[in-house]
């Protein structure tokens, strides 16, 4: 996940992104995998053991626990999922723990930093952090954005993914703290999509006429919209005050800064 740089002009950054967006989501991934759906029991303890309630993450703990989290990721490599074995939910719930734990990886690689963004800077879909193809899974090589791009929003099609994957910034949603399984998936995207709306520093909802929302509804607008449903619509199914249909909406800066758990 990651915004239009600003050194261009928006209008052909536009353009740009989107270009390379497509050109992204038309790669495909089909491996030749025979492979069971694994367990994410290893991950959801790691998430639990370093991640608050809020979602605050503590990386200096991850990487203390880099043998429990390496053991996680190779289970991930050794396991691609696939339509013969795998359910739909057992393989989106694979692919979000997959972004997610790969993308703590990295930064846990690479602590101290800031922001993510500063592991690999560069022009958005072609060399940022995200286009850092270390994930190795049964022969296929992927990036983040792979993943994301190429898999998630394109083979699953649920807007509410975008509260799911966590990119390990302030304006991020939330790390839930808990792995995502088959079994709870669509209570754990429902959940995750309140949490977010209801969150006053990422979403603010001033009244039924007014909000300022994540830059994430407009990057992805597309996603939350379509079939005559309008962004509002996907608002009111989630958020804690209701939106009118014509609200003035604009969007909240971003904010890249690492979502490190706070040292008391």
């Amino acid at each position: 996940m990651q915004k239009v740089f600003r050194s261009i002009p928006l209008f052909v950054a536009g353009i740009f992104l989107l270009l390379a967006a497509n050109a992204c989501i038309g790669q495909t991934y089909d491996v030749a995998s025979n492979s069971k759906p694994v367990t994410h029991e290893t991950w959801d303890a790691l998430l639990k053991k370093h991640v608050s309630a809020k979602g605050g993450v503590d990386y200096q703990g991850f990487i203390l626990d880099s043998v429990k989290l390496n053991s996680y990721l190779k289970l991930l490599s050794d396991n691609h999922p696939n339509a013969k074995n795998w359910s739909r939910n057992e393989q989106l719930a694979y692919w979000i723990n997959a972004y997610n734990a790969y993308t703590v990886k990295l930064v846990t690689k690479h602590y101290p930093v800031k922001s993510i963004k500063d592991i690999k800077k560069g022009i958005p879909f072609v060399n940022t952090v995200w286009d850092i193809k270390f994930i190795k899974i049964e022969g296929a090589t992927y990036d983040l954005n792979n993943i994301e791009h190429s898999i998630i929003r394109p083979k699953f099609q649920d807007p509410r993914i975008h509260f799911a994957v966590n990119c390990a910034s302030g304006s991020c949603p939330s790390l839930l703290n808990e792995a995502f399984t088959a079994k709870r998936l669509d209570e754990q995207l429902d959940k995750v999509a309140r949490s977010f709306l209801a969150d006053k520093s990422k979403n603010k909802i001033a009244s039924a006429s007014k909000a300022e929302l994540s830059k994430i509804f407009s990057w992805y607008k597309g996603d939350f919209t379509g079939k005559g449903k309008t962004l509002v619509d996907f608002i009111n199914k989630y958020a804690p005050l209701k939106l009118d249909a014509k609200a003035e909406i604009s969007y909240l800066d971003y904010d890249w800064n690492l979502n490190e758990e706070k040292k008391k």
